[in-house]
């Protein structure tokens, strides 16, 4: 997915601002529960970016829904709806991500299989690919796709590591009929 140069800005100063106050860490887990957040509540992202709600009624939700959070994270979240950007609030998240991932030497991974994979099988995933791609750790989300038929898809970045059953059907029915 291609970036706006403007999501990579705020997401660099958020990145330095909480860098220099030694908050990666706290920042990083608020803006992981934030990414959840309106991943779950696709209504609440068309409530932010919806013209017709007045800026401060924006402002106090910030304050209710995200009250736990670091008060770097509030203050970027309204400088974000100030500016009148909170469309790419999504692209910022991912972009912050990429960032605070880098600088621990981890990656972000997304695990395609037919069932929910367990701890166990998680930490093994990303010990494993995390060596292929040249991090220490990968973030695992496990995304359940039943057309895979078995075995596993793991999407770093731009690569993709393909061992599922459906896969190498097709490359068996390539190899078969020619």
């Amino acid at each position: 997915m291609s970036q706006s140069p403007a999501a990579k800005r705020y997401a660099e100063a958020l990145f330095q601002l909480a860098n220099s106050t030694n908050s990666v860490a706290a920042v990083t887990a608020d803006v992981t529960e934030i990414k959840k957040v309106l991943g779950e509540n696709k209504e609440l992202m068309i409530l932010l970016d919806s013209p017709k709600i007045p800026t401060t009624q924006k402002r106090q939700l910030f304050d209710t829904v995200f009250a736990g959070a670091e008060q770097i994270v509030l203050n970027a979240l309204k400088v974000i709806l100030d500016k009148g950007r909170i469309h790419e609030l999504p692209a910022i998240i991912s972009e912050y991500m990429t960032l605070a991932y880098n600088a621990s030497g981890a990656a972000e991974a997304v695990v395609y299989s037919t069932t929910t994979l367990s701890e166990d099988e998680l930490n093994r995933i990303s010990t494993t690919f995390a060596k292929k791609v040249g991090k220490n750790t990968l973030h695992i989300t496990n995304v359940i796709e039943p057309s895979l038929l078995g075995g596993i898809k793991v999407q770093v970045g731009n690569l993709i590591y393909d061992s599922t059953i459906a896969t190498k059907l097709e490359g068996l029915k390539r190899t078969l009929i020619g």
